[in-house]
């Protein structure tokens, strides 16, 4: 198994976090793990993408040229990266900002990131509200490791985020297994 991934968004909207917690999760499980994160110009507000490649071997390069999942956090993100998804890969599409979806022979998944975290009560949750519904569709780690790697992680002043990160994940697994 070789799941690549291509996590794209503007900066601030934690899609470094999200694929970092990801490859920790899948680190642990005992998988061969890379990350190759990308910032714009400017971080926060400018372009943000990372690599995350999770394989059961081996694997030569961090760099993906055609994923197997793409999750777009907006739409400047899917402009820039629909390209680079396989042939019947998948495509989570943040619904909150992005109204167009691509064509094509993609699977898409549409999921109101934004909007869900939105309701939890913390906007910036809508990485892992992401990530719960990636892991709905692709059972690479399960839920409660990537809990226990938000445990671990979370810095003494976020020690508060962890349950309202908890739920996020929660609602987008359950979002994205409808």
């Amino acid at each position: 198994m070789t799941e690549r991934i291509i996590i794209a968004g503007a900066g601030g909207q934690g899609i470094m976090l999200l694929g970092k917690v990801l490859s920790m999760a899948a680190m642990r499980k005992g998988k061969f793990v890379t990350w190759l994160p990308s910032y714009g110009a400017e971080v926060r507000g400018g372009t943000a993408h990372c690599m995350v490649v999770i394989s059961d071997q081996e694997i030569g390069s961090p760099y993906i040229d055609k994923a197997d999942t793409l999750i777009v956090m907006n739409k400047p993100s899917l402009t820039r990266f629909q390209s680079k998804i396989k042939d019947k890969g998948l495509v989570l599409i943040n619904s909150s900002l992005i109204d167009k979806y691509p064509r094509g022979n993609s699977r898409l998944l549409p999921c109101p990131f934004s909007e869900l975290a939105m309701k939890l009560g913390n906007i910036k949750v809508a990485n892992m509200v992401a990530l719960g519904a990636f892991l709905s569709q692709r059972k690479i780690v399960d839920l409660k490791d990537i809990f226990g790697v938000i445990s671990d992680i979370a810095p003494e002043d976020k020690r508060g985020l962890i349950e309202v990160n908890k739920r996020a994940l929660e609602e987008g697994a359950k979002y994205g297994s409808r």
